[in-house]
């Protein structure tokens, strides 16, 4: 039988080796001329060549992909935004308690993502925003790169001319000329450690988006920037006090290569615990994982839910100095490179548990199984959601699930310092 069958470009040999030794490990790896009997973890190139139209390709039964055709609906930036935007107003027309606002008619429970438009299509959008607060900075990400590749700080609207209308011409300038963005309002209050800025890098694995089933893998990480933050507009070119993208930091004089910077989920826990208490820590990551069931609710109904595919998600959130947690992207392809000795053991494991979950065993492959795998397979997997468990409560059970907080008769939040709330959707 074949699994993750297609030509792959490796993005390092550490990361072919940890998948190869962990494909060897099941017996899926025969050393054989014939190529078929090669298991590939694939690309998202590769799996747009699969599910392409033109290539006319069919998968097998025994066969299974780690991307979903059309992932980008959650991992292209752009998209993502989108896809949640619209999940808000669906929620808001059927009357859901989830969709309520403030006064000021802000979401009271979906305001996740920071305020976002994309360039060049919604410039005249941002301009009226911009001028609401002259004073605030936005982020640039270009819509389709990854590892801090094309992003910059703004502060002043001359400084994305680029995305303007040409006035000679009254029209926008070729799309040729520049690339689809996304501009979003940057955090500039993030929550500091040793005066660091700092993100969270969470692992998520979705087996079926119809009905949604979802895992959240226990041992995620923070990663560090390696200049003090400063939010003065001085340091705005300085990525190395505002990107956490190790891909960037690697590059800094302070990076530490034993540690690379990087805290462990645990570590972070236990650091919150001791200064912040633990009932209001309970409560942030009750509500990191609230966030992103919400993001995957969000994209469900466009997602194309092919039988022969699974998900392994690296999402990155970061939390303000008001311990309210920011989703930022979601990758398609999080990286598999070991930076640290403990950075291999974690991966290793994470494919490991993953490959567990998706074929229980290390059995043959069959597209055609429930999806639902036995819980000593979890490994360090942890079932966040089970739309089929959580269907009989509807709405109100997402609103009950988040940690210590309830809501009143108005929508109103009332903080609850005593035992969290049980985690209904779990």
């Amino acid at each position: 039988f074949r699994i993750m069958a297609g030509k792959v470009k490796w993005v390092t040999d550490i990361e072919k080796s940890v998948l190869i030794n962990n494909f060897e490990k099941r017996g899926w790896i025969q050393v054989a001329e014939n190529e078929d009997w090669n298991f590939y973890w694939m690309s998202v190139q590769t799996i747009r060549n699969v599910f392409s139209v033109e290539t006319g390709y069919r998968l097998s039964d025994d066969q299974i992909v780690n991307h979903f055709p059309n992932h980008y609906e959650l991992t292209r930036k752009d998209l993502m935004v989108k896809n949640i935007k619209r999940y808000r107003k669906e929620l808001e027309k059927e009357g859901s308690p989830l969709a309520e606002k403030d006064e000021n008619g802000k979401y009271i429970y979906l305001d996740f993502v920071p305020v976002t438009f994309m360039l060049p299509a919604d410039y005249n959008l941002f301009v009226e925003e911009f001028r609401k607060n002259p004073s605030s900075t936005w982020i640039m990400k270009p819509c389709g790169k990854a590892q801090g590749k094309g992003i910059f700080l703004i502060n002043k609207l001359s400084q994305i001319k680029k995305w303007s209308r040409d006035s000679k011409t009254s029209s926008f300038v070729s799309q040729s000329s520049k690339e689809a963005y996304v501009i979003s309002l940057y955090i500039n209050n993030p929550l500091l450690i040793g005066g660091k800025k700092f993100d969270l890098r969470l692992y998520v694995l979705v087996s079926t988006y119809r009905p949604l089933r979802c895992y959240m893998y226990k041992l995620g990480f923070c990663r560090f920037c390696t200049v003090k933050y400063t939010p003065s507009t001085s340091e705005l070119d300085n990525m190395f006090v505002h990107l956490t993208n190790v891909a960037i930091q690697k590059h800094g004089d302070d990076y530490n290569h034993i540690h690379g910077g990087k805290w462990t989920v645990s570590n972070l826990r236990l650091y919150l615990e001791s200064t912040r208490g633990k009932e209001v820590t309970t409560k942030l990551f009750d509500e990191i994982h609230w966030i992103i069931v919400q993001s995957l609710k969000a994209v469900a109904p466009v997602m194309n839910n092919d039988k022969h595919c699974f998900e392994c998600y690296g999402y990155d959130i970061i939390i303000d100095d008001r311990l309210k947690p920011w989703l930022i992207e979601v990758n398609a392809s999080p990286s598999l490179t070991s930076s640290t000795a403990n950075d291999r053991i974690l991966k290793y494991n994470l494919i490991n548990d993953t490959l567990n979950i998706a074929v229980p065993n290390g059995e043959i492959p069959d597209c055609k199984w429930n999806k639902s795998p036995p819980k000593e397979v979890l490994g360090n997997y942890e079932v966040l959601y089970d739309e089929e468990m959580a269907q009989s409560d509807g709405p109100e059970r997402d609103l009950r699930s988040r940690a210590g907080q309830a809501t009143g008769a108005k929508g109103n939040r009332a903080r609850d310092l005593g035992k969290p709330v049980l985690t209904m959707w779990k």
